[in-house]
């Protein structure tokens, strides 16, 4: 069999000082929209942009989570965690995700319902409403397009769709900013419509509606975000593509009768822990069993750059114990197609 390099692990690392850029420039763009729409919802009354100003704030201090989360990635690996800290970029994100839910969704919910039950007044010089957005929409799509640049140039490297990269990344810093800033814009859309019918007609009614459906937005947002990091926290597996990869390469090794069990978890951005229970050649002498185990677990870290570490464990592959375990989780057609160094992959791998 040959081996075959899964395109979706084939760097390492980059990416890292990029993902910092971008959010750096979320940042300074969510900042000073902040404080634009916070004077401008004094100075009109509109609830709408009094939602959108909370927006605005919970995206400014989203970004300093993620930048936190970047810086607290990075850190070596230490005693305490021999793995490293990667996980942390995931922890931050889902508190950044948290955020959203809570200093967004929920004041702005609490400005429409305000804004409904309240008596109508009128708005106060809505034009600067419309300047305070409009130079909003600017800067929020800057901020936009640098994530989306970011974003679909590692969607091109790992040969998968746009779509399918915002789902499945293992990088939450980008992909968040990217959905912070598409439900900035629409958010914006959403407060200047408000603006304009409760200019039109004089109803306080279209302005707690426009805060309402902004609250919807962010939670929506936010549940989105929260599952996606959930996931990345909770031992998911590598990209079914490296995982495919790896299974043929240690079925080509010449010392490997049967691959027996193949287990990889996602330590972090571009990490990841390879363990596999390999049925080795009977005739190999136990120096042999020793120096090849060294050199496949080294070809693996060589030939896969996002796998960071590597456990091989010689076991027959009739132990009945093992097999039942192997099952038990990959259930009998793969656990059999495993042992027989299939080269077909895991479920939901795709041909490159």
């Amino acid at each position: 069999m040959s081996t075959e390099v899964s395109p979706a692990n084939e760097r390492h690392g980059s990416g890292g000082g990029e993902s910092t850029a971008t959010v750096l420039v979320a940042l300074g763009a969510n900042a000073l929209i902040a404080v634009a729409k916070g004077v401008a919802a004094v100075v009109t009354g509109s609830a709408a942009m009094a939602a959108e100003t909370a927006h605005s704030v919970a995206d400014t201090v989203n970004e300093v989570f993620l930048l936190t989360a970047l810086r607290t990635s990075a850190r070596p690996a230490d005693r305490e965690h021999p793995f490293g800290y990667g996980r942390a970029r995931y922890f931050w994100a889902l508190i950044a995700a948290g955020s959203i839910f809570v200093t967004g969704a929920l004041y702005s919910a609490y400005e429409g319902v305000e804004a409904l039950t309240s008596e109508s007044h009128d708005l106060e010089s809505p034009i600067v409403s419309y300047v305070v957005l409009a130079v909003a929409f600017v800067l929020e799509g800057s901020s936009l397009l640098k994530g989306l640049k970011q974003t679909r140039g590692e969607a091109r490297e790992h040969r998968q769709s746009f779509r399918r990269f915002l789902r499945t990344s293992d990088d939450p810093t980008a992909t968040t900013v990217v959905f912070e800033d598409s439900a900035a814009l629409v958010g914006l859309l959403l407060a200047g419509a408000g603006t304009a019918l409760h200019q039109v007609t004089g109803s306080g009614v279209y302005d707690g509606v426009a805060s309402l459906c902004i609250a919807l937005l962010l939670a929506l947002i936010a549940v989105r975000l929260g599952r996606t990091n959930m996931r990345l926290l909770t031992g998911v597996q590598a990209d079914p593509r490296l995982v495919r990869s790896v299974l043929v390469q240690l079925g080509d090794e010449p010392e490997v009768d049967a691959v027996v069990d193949l287990l990889t978890v996602q330590l972090g951005t571009d990490q990841v822990l390879v363990c596999a229970r390999l049925d080795l050649v009977d005739a190999l002498t136990s120096g042999e069993v020793e120096r090849a185990v060294v050199r496949i677990g080294r070809g693996v870290r060589d030939r896969f750059p996002d796998v960071t570490e590597v456990f091989l464990e010689p076991v027959p592959k009739d132990d009945a114990e093992v097999r039942e375990r192997v099952r038990v989780r990959y259930g009998d057609d793969l656990a059999n197609r495993m042992v027989n160094e299939a080269a077909d992959g895991l479920p939901g791998a795709r041909p490159s």
